[in-house]
Protein backbone atom coordinates (compact mmCIF):
# COMPACT_ATOMS: atom_id res chain seq x y z
CA UNK A 1 0.00 0.00 0.00
CA UNK A 2 1.46 3.44 -0.91
CA UNK A 3 2.50 5.74 1.89
CA UNK A 4 -0.22 8.12 3.06
CA UNK A 5 1.12 11.67 2.96
CA UNK A 6 -0.41 13.62 5.82
CA UNK A 7 0.66 16.98 7.25
CA UNK A 8 -0.58 17.83 10.75
CA UNK A 9 -0.23 20.70 13.21
CA UNK A 10 2.90 20.82 15.33
CA UNK A 11 2.77 18.34 18.20
CA UNK A 12 4.64 19.34 21.39
CA UNK A 13 5.31 15.64 22.07
CA UNK A 14 7.62 15.32 19.07
CA UNK A 15 10.79 16.46 20.92
CA UNK A 16 10.11 13.88 23.65
CA UNK A 17 9.69 11.20 20.98
CA UNK A 18 13.10 12.19 19.66
CA UNK A 19 14.79 11.97 23.06
CA UNK A 20 13.29 8.57 23.70
CA UNK A 21 14.49 7.31 20.34
CA UNK A 22 17.88 8.94 20.84
CA UNK A 23 18.45 6.81 23.93
CA UNK A 24 17.64 3.68 21.94
CA UNK A 25 19.90 4.74 19.08
CA UNK A 26 22.78 5.43 21.46
CA UNK A 27 22.47 1.85 22.66
CA UNK A 28 22.38 0.45 19.13
CA UNK A 29 25.07 2.61 17.54
CA UNK A 30 27.42 2.72 20.53
CA UNK A 31 30.77 4.42 19.90
CA UNK A 32 29.99 4.73 16.19
CA UNK A 33 27.72 7.72 16.96
CA UNK A 34 29.54 10.92 17.89
CA UNK A 35 26.50 13.22 17.89
CA UNK A 36 22.75 12.76 17.42
CA UNK A 37 20.40 15.64 16.57
CA UNK A 38 16.65 16.09 16.07
CA UNK A 39 16.18 17.55 12.58
CA UNK A 40 13.40 17.98 10.06
CA UNK A 41 10.07 19.70 10.51
CA UNK A 42 9.19 17.93 13.77
CA UNK A 43 12.20 19.66 15.36
CA UNK A 44 10.84 23.16 14.61
CA UNK A 45 8.30 24.44 17.18
CA UNK A 46 5.11 25.61 15.51
CA UNK A 47 5.82 24.03 12.12
CA UNK A 48 3.21 21.73 10.58
CA UNK A 49 4.79 18.45 9.54
CA UNK A 50 4.39 14.85 8.58
CA UNK A 51 4.42 13.08 11.98
CA UNK A 52 7.79 11.45 11.31
CA UNK A 53 10.74 12.11 13.63
CA UNK A 54 13.90 12.75 11.61
CA UNK A 55 17.23 12.07 13.28
CA UNK A 56 20.70 13.12 12.11
CA UNK A 57 23.74 11.13 13.27
CA UNK A 58 27.40 12.10 12.87
CA UNK A 59 29.41 8.87 12.82
CA UNK A 60 33.02 8.12 13.59
CA UNK A 61 32.99 6.14 10.35
CA UNK A 62 30.33 4.65 8.09
CA UNK A 63 32.07 1.30 8.36
CA UNK A 64 31.36 1.25 12.10
CA UNK A 65 27.71 2.04 11.37
CA UNK A 66 27.50 -0.76 8.80
CA UNK A 67 28.87 -3.16 11.42
CA UNK A 68 25.97 -2.47 13.82
CA UNK A 69 23.15 -2.81 11.29
CA UNK A 70 21.84 -5.93 13.11
CA UNK A 71 21.26 -3.80 16.21
CA UNK A 72 19.31 -1.26 14.15
CA UNK A 73 17.14 -4.04 12.78
CA UNK A 74 16.44 -5.15 16.34
CA UNK A 75 15.04 -1.65 16.97
CA UNK A 76 12.68 -2.13 14.03
CA UNK A 77 14.60 -0.19 11.39
CA UNK A 78 15.00 -1.04 7.73
CA UNK A 79 18.63 -0.55 6.65
CA UNK A 80 18.52 1.03 3.17
CA UNK A 81 22.13 2.05 2.56
CA UNK A 82 22.74 5.39 0.82
CA UNK A 83 19.17 5.52 -0.55
CA UNK A 84 19.94 8.17 -3.16
CA UNK A 85 22.42 10.35 -1.24
CA UNK A 86 26.11 9.38 -1.62
CA UNK A 87 27.89 9.08 1.72
CA UNK A 88 24.70 8.54 3.72
CA UNK A 89 23.32 5.60 5.65
CA UNK A 90 19.52 5.75 5.78
CA UNK A 91 17.31 3.86 8.21
CA UNK A 92 13.54 4.03 8.55
CA UNK A 93 11.03 2.60 10.99
CA UNK A 94 7.35 1.94 10.47
CA UNK A 95 7.34 0.86 6.82
CA UNK A 96 5.08 2.89 4.55
CA UNK A 97 3.54 4.62 7.58
CA UNK A 98 6.96 5.41 8.97
CA UNK A 99 7.46 6.92 12.41
CA UNK A 100 11.22 7.61 12.41
CA UNK A 101 13.93 8.25 9.85
CA UNK A 102 17.64 8.21 10.66
CA UNK A 103 20.20 9.89 8.39
CA UNK A 104 23.82 9.01 9.16
CA UNK A 105 26.84 10.83 7.73
CA UNK A 106 30.54 10.63 8.49
CA UNK A 107 31.46 13.29 11.06
CA UNK A 108 33.82 14.83 8.51
CA UNK A 109 31.00 15.41 6.01
CA UNK A 110 30.55 19.07 6.90
CA UNK A 111 28.40 19.83 3.85
CA UNK A 112 25.59 17.37 4.59
CA UNK A 113 25.66 17.87 8.35
CA UNK A 114 25.65 21.66 8.08
CA UNK A 115 22.79 21.85 5.58
CA UNK A 116 20.50 19.84 7.86
CA UNK A 117 21.38 21.77 11.01
CA UNK A 118 21.33 25.14 9.26
CA UNK A 119 17.85 24.62 7.80
CA UNK A 120 16.33 23.71 11.17
CA UNK A 121 18.09 26.61 12.88
CA UNK A 122 16.82 29.02 10.20
CA UNK A 123 13.21 27.85 10.43
CA UNK A 124 13.24 28.16 14.23
CA UNK A 125 14.27 31.81 13.99
CA UNK A 126 12.37 32.94 10.84
CA UNK A 127 8.61 32.76 11.36
CA UNK A 128 7.79 33.96 7.83
CA UNK A 129 9.81 31.14 6.23
CA UNK A 130 8.30 28.63 8.64
CA UNK A 131 4.74 29.68 7.77
CA UNK A 132 5.43 29.69 4.02
CA UNK A 133 6.91 26.21 4.25
CA UNK A 134 3.95 24.94 6.27
CA UNK A 135 1.47 26.29 3.71
CA UNK A 136 3.38 24.65 0.87
CA UNK A 137 3.46 21.28 2.62
CA UNK A 138 -0.25 21.35 3.41
CA UNK A 139 -1.03 22.17 -0.22
CA UNK A 140 1.19 19.36 -1.52
CA UNK A 141 -0.26 16.85 0.95
CA UNK A 142 -3.75 17.61 -0.36
CA UNK A 143 -2.51 17.31 -3.94
CA UNK A 144 -0.46 14.12 -3.47
CA UNK A 145 -2.12 12.19 -0.61
CA UNK A 146 -0.66 8.83 -1.74
CA UNK A 147 2.31 9.98 -3.82
CA UNK A 148 5.34 10.64 -1.59
CA UNK A 149 7.59 11.26 -4.60
CA UNK A 150 5.22 13.90 -5.96
CA UNK A 151 5.06 15.50 -2.52
CA UNK A 152 8.87 15.59 -2.18
CA UNK A 153 9.39 16.83 -5.75
CA UNK A 154 6.87 19.59 -5.16
CA UNK A 155 8.82 21.08 -2.27
CA UNK A 156 12.32 20.39 -3.58
CA UNK A 157 12.94 23.79 -5.18
CA UNK A 158 11.62 25.67 -2.16
CA UNK A 159 13.73 23.62 0.26
CA UNK A 160 16.90 24.06 -1.81
CA UNK A 161 16.42 27.84 -1.87
CA UNK A 162 15.72 27.82 1.86
CA UNK A 163 18.85 25.76 2.52
CA UNK A 164 20.95 28.26 0.58
CA UNK A 165 19.62 31.16 2.68
CA UNK A 166 20.10 29.18 5.87
CA UNK A 167 23.69 28.19 5.07
CA UNK A 168 24.57 31.78 4.21
CA UNK A 169 23.95 32.82 7.82
CA UNK A 170 24.86 29.62 9.68
CA UNK A 171 28.09 29.40 11.67
CA UNK A 172 29.08 25.74 11.95
CA UNK A 173 32.30 26.30 13.89
CA UNK A 174 30.93 24.93 17.18
CA UNK A 175 29.69 21.82 15.37
CA UNK A 176 33.07 21.51 13.68
CA UNK A 177 34.94 21.80 16.99
CA UNK A 178 32.63 19.49 18.91
CA UNK A 179 32.87 16.75 16.28
CA UNK A 180 36.64 17.17 15.95
CA UNK A 181 36.97 16.57 19.68
CA UNK A 182 34.55 13.64 19.65
CA UNK A 183 36.48 11.94 16.84
CA UNK A 184 39.58 11.63 19.00
CA UNK A 185 37.75 10.96 22.25
CA UNK A 186 38.06 7.29 23.01
CA UNK A 187 39.25 6.06 26.41
CA UNK A 188 42.21 3.71 26.10
CA UNK A 189 44.94 2.22 28.26
CA UNK A 190 48.42 3.09 27.00
CA UNK A 191 50.20 1.11 29.71
CA UNK A 192 49.45 -0.09 33.25
CA UNK A 193 50.38 3.41 34.40
CA UNK A 194 48.97 5.63 31.62
CA UNK A 195 45.42 6.12 30.34
CA UNK A 196 44.24 8.58 27.72
CA UNK A 197 41.26 9.81 25.76
CA UNK A 198 38.40 10.03 28.26
CA UNK A 199 38.28 13.82 27.72
CA UNK A 200 38.98 15.53 24.40
CA UNK A 201 39.29 19.15 23.33
CA UNK A 202 39.32 21.12 20.12
CA UNK A 203 40.21 24.75 19.54
CA UNK A 204 39.82 27.16 16.63
CA UNK A 205 42.61 29.68 16.03
CA UNK A 206 42.45 33.20 14.63
CA UNK A 207 43.90 31.76 11.42
CA UNK A 208 40.94 29.38 11.13
CA UNK A 209 42.78 26.16 11.95
CA UNK A 210 41.52 23.46 14.30
CA UNK A 211 43.75 21.62 16.77
CA UNK A 212 42.66 18.70 18.95
CA UNK A 213 43.99 16.90 21.98
CA UNK A 214 43.05 14.28 24.55
CA UNK A 215 43.75 14.01 28.25
CA UNK A 216 46.70 11.88 29.34
CA UNK A 217 46.37 10.52 32.87
CA UNK A 218 49.47 9.10 34.53
CA UNK A 219 50.54 7.64 37.87
CA UNK A 220 52.56 10.78 38.57
CA UNK A 221 52.32 14.52 37.89
CA UNK A 222 53.30 14.23 34.21
CA UNK A 223 49.74 14.01 32.89
CA UNK A 224 48.11 16.56 30.62
CA UNK A 225 44.57 17.90 30.25
CA UNK A 226 42.93 17.62 26.85
CA UNK A 227 42.85 21.41 26.48
CA UNK A 228 46.59 21.70 27.14
CA UNK A 229 47.22 18.88 24.68
CA UNK A 230 45.32 20.81 21.97
CA UNK A 231 47.12 24.04 22.92
CA UNK A 232 50.49 22.26 22.69
CA UNK A 233 49.63 21.08 19.17
CA UNK A 234 48.70 24.66 18.23
CA UNK A 235 51.91 26.13 19.63
CA UNK A 236 53.98 23.41 17.96
CA UNK A 237 52.40 24.44 14.64
CA UNK A 238 53.45 28.05 15.23
CA UNK A 239 50.16 29.61 16.39
CA UNK A 240 49.12 31.10 19.72
CA UNK A 241 45.83 32.99 19.26
CA UNK A 242 42.68 31.05 20.13
CA UNK A 243 39.18 32.12 19.03
CA UNK A 244 37.06 29.28 20.39
CA UNK A 245 37.62 26.17 22.47
CA UNK A 246 35.51 23.23 23.59
CA UNK A 247 36.33 20.47 26.06
CA UNK A 248 34.20 17.32 25.77
CA UNK A 249 33.74 15.31 28.93
CA UNK A 250 32.98 11.59 29.33
CA UNK A 251 29.40 11.09 28.17
CA UNK A 252 29.72 13.69 25.40
CA UNK A 253 28.80 16.89 27.23
CA UNK A 254 30.85 20.07 27.00
CA UNK A 255 32.61 21.23 30.15
CA UNK A 256 34.59 24.17 31.47
CA UNK A 257 38.39 23.98 31.05
CA UNK A 258 40.24 23.43 34.31
CA UNK A 259 41.81 26.33 36.16
CA UNK A 260 45.34 25.52 34.96
CA UNK A 261 44.21 25.48 31.32
CA UNK A 262 42.37 28.79 31.75
CA UNK A 263 45.52 30.26 33.25
CA UNK A 264 47.63 29.02 30.33
CA UNK A 265 45.24 30.52 27.78
CA UNK A 266 45.27 33.86 29.61
CA UNK A 267 49.06 33.92 29.53
CA UNK A 268 49.25 33.09 25.81
CA UNK A 269 47.63 36.19 24.36
CA UNK A 270 46.82 39.75 25.50
CA UNK A 271 43.43 39.32 23.79
CA UNK A 272 42.68 36.02 25.52
CA UNK A 273 39.80 37.54 27.50
CA UNK A 274 37.75 37.35 24.29
CA UNK A 275 38.28 33.62 23.73
CA UNK A 276 34.88 31.92 23.55
CA UNK A 277 34.46 28.80 25.70
CA UNK A 278 31.59 26.41 25.00
CA UNK A 279 29.82 25.51 28.24
CA UNK A 280 26.92 23.49 26.81
CA UNK A 281 26.73 22.09 23.29
CA UNK A 282 22.97 21.46 23.19
CA UNK A 283 22.03 25.03 24.11
CA UNK A 284 25.17 26.64 22.65
CA UNK A 285 25.79 28.37 25.97
CA UNK A 286 29.09 30.23 25.71
CA UNK A 287 31.23 32.30 28.06
CA UNK A 288 34.21 34.55 27.39
CA UNK A 289 37.44 33.39 29.01
CA UNK A 290 37.64 36.71 30.84
CA UNK A 291 34.34 35.90 32.55
CA UNK A 292 35.80 32.62 33.81
CA UNK A 293 38.99 34.29 35.12
CA UNK A 294 37.80 37.52 36.77
CA UNK A 295 40.34 39.83 38.34
CA UNK A 296 43.24 38.00 36.73
CA UNK A 297 46.56 38.61 38.49
CA UNK A 298 48.57 39.56 35.35
CA UNK A 299 46.14 41.92 33.64
CA UNK A 300 48.50 44.88 33.96
CA UNK A 301 51.51 42.99 32.62
CA UNK A 302 49.58 41.61 29.63
CA UNK A 303 47.92 44.90 28.68
CA UNK A 304 49.04 46.12 25.24
CA UNK A 305 51.50 49.00 25.37
CA UNK A 306 50.02 52.40 24.53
Amino acid sequence: MPQHVTVVDYDPSWPQRFWEERDRLCGALGEAALAIWHIGSTSVPGLAAKPVVDVLVAARSLEEVDAVEPRMRELGYECLGEFGIPGRRYFRKGGDERTHQVHVFDAGDRENIARHLALCDYLRSHEDARDEYAALKRSLARRFPYDIEGYCDGKDRFVRALEARALACYDDSWDRLYLAARRVQRPREISPLVEAGSVAAALLTEAGNVYVGVCIDTACSLGMCAERSAIAAMVTAGESRIRRIVAVMPGGGAGTPCGACRELMMQLDPAAREVEVLLDYESRRVARLGELVPGWWADARMAPEA
